[in-house]
């Protein structure tokens, strides 16, 4: 069974706040490819849904490519 709820009670608040923050880029990254990787391995499965809320966001979508889960793969 996946965690659906991973992205709006977990991920997303960690990212948005990262994002409007202004955290440093490589920094807001670096954070959110280990949530990521973790949430995953939690049988995450609404990565997707989350990146697509982020996919303005340059750090967060390259955080999420290092997972290996990318728009082109939805």
């Amino acid at each position: 069974m996946g965690w659906s709820s991973a992205g709006p009670k977990l991920f997303d608040p960690i990212a948005r706040l990262l994002v409007d923050t202004g955290a440093e880029p490589k920094r807001t990254e670096d954070v959110l490819a280990q949530v990521i990787g973790v949430l995953r391995e939690e049988d995450w499965d609404t990565e997707y849904d989350s990146l697509a809320h982020f996919a303005d966001h340059p750090a967060v979508v390259r955080a999420f490519a290092r997972n290996g889960v990318t728009l082109t793969d939805n």
